[in-house]
């Protein structure tokens, strides 16, 4: 059955026109094409190529192209090609299979977004090395594609987690407000992986002069999330749907930044075409900042109508979990807005959308 809440975020994004029309008739390869960005960015291309004939080639990077057959079995496939490999591996003849029997080494990369990454906590206390080297390997490939190939943009998705703990008294934290990161906890495998892999963007652009722009991601959800996502917007989603009560792993005092999936592939698809070289640009709702202990209760009394209510089950050891260190900040996003992104969903519509989108997968 389509996803009727989805299909609307799709259209949206696809008749959106201005900027995005300069990625017509070009081609996009998306690492990470079966996650959750990246899946979103692939339907969006693939449905201004139904609506507008947009006639975007898009190249989907996948390990396994009979789960990204699932993830895309309600879209026409003649544009859309599996770029089935590892992005540990550089990107060659030898270690990449196109679905349409062609060679990388023949097609021609307009545009490329690194989408591919690790995204749950306790992958990352579980395994901070294969985080780390993913993260680097991944991305040095990827730039090295897009340099090979004389990429029009290039876009590499990065993390709020990699601003750290910036200092709690600023009302809004900026691009280049980074704190504090302790480097020797594991579970910092995470953010400051994403932190040398921006540097590395940087340096490309510099040494290279490759048009790669960093988009920094805030807490991302909403249609397309699957029923079986167990992140914790998810969980609480999940929980509002079924009338049990949210349980807390922790006090619930780490301020969250968020956008709606649509408004975030909006905003990186404007980076591909937009935006300096080298640059970071935070991609957040200036208004959809919140603690998570707020978040539940928001849930459980607005989505959950008060039929259910918040737990608190703390263990001794975050480690647990995995979850990060408690952070305080807002994040600002002035600087993407200024190239004419404009985010509309907020948090509770957020939740709402998600929700409706979650049962078509129930």
């Amino acid at each position: 059955m389509k996803d009727k809440i989805l299909e609307e975020d799709l259209l949206y994004i696809a008749n959106a026109g201005g900027d995005y029309e300069k990625l017509y008739g070009k081609s996009i390869l998306i690492t990470g094409a079966t996650g959750l960005v990246g899946s979103q960015i692939v339907k969006a291309l693939l449905k201004m190529n139904e609506v507008k004939n947009a006639d975007i080639t898009i190249y989907a990077f996948v390990r396994n192209a009979e789960k990204a057959d699932k993830i895309y079995d309600e879209f026409a496939k003649d544009k859309l090609v599996y770029v089935i490999g590892d992005v540990g591996n550089p990107v060659t003849d030898e270690t990449v299979t196109l679905s349409n029997g062609k060679k990388i080494s023949e097609v021609q990369i307009n545009y490329i977004i690194h989408a591919a990454s690790p995204t749950a906590s306790k992958f990352f206390v579980d395994y901070p090395v294969e985080t780390i080297m993913t993260a680097v390997n991944g991305t040095k490939n990827m730039l090295d594609l897009g340099k090979e190939k004389q990429s029009e943009g290039v876009v590499y998705i990065s993390s709020m987690e990699a601003f750290g703990a910036p200092d709690p008294e600023k009302p809004y934290v900026k691009e280049d407000d980074l704190g504090y990161i302790d480097i020797h906890n594991p579970r910092s495998c995470y953010p400051e992986g994403k932190r040398l892999c921006e540097c590395m963007c940087s340096s490309y652009a510099s040494e290279y002069k490759l048009p790669v722009r960093i988009a920094r991601l805030s807490q991302t959800f909403g249609a397309g999330i699957s029923y079986e996502e167990n992140r914790v917007f998810a969980q609480f989603a999940k929980a509002a749907m079924n009338k049990t009560d949210i349980v807390l792993h922790t006090a619930g005092k780490s301020v969250g930044n968020y956008c709606y999936t649509r408004d975030a592939v909006m905003g990186i698809l404007l980076l591909l075409v937009k935006g300096n070289d080298g640059e970071a640009y935070t991609v957040a709702h200036p208004e959809a900042h919140i603690t998570i202990g707020d978040m539940a209760k928001m849930v459980a009394e607005k989505l959950a109508n008060n039929e259910i209510k918040v737990v608190f089950d703390i263990p001794e050891s975050a480690m647990t979990f995995g979850y990060a260190p408690d952070v305080n900040m807002r994040l600002n996003s002035d600087k993407l807005q200024a190239l004419g992104w404009k985010p509309v969903i907020g948090l509770e519509e957020m939740y709402t959308r998600m929700m409706k989108s979650m049962e078509y997968t129930r």
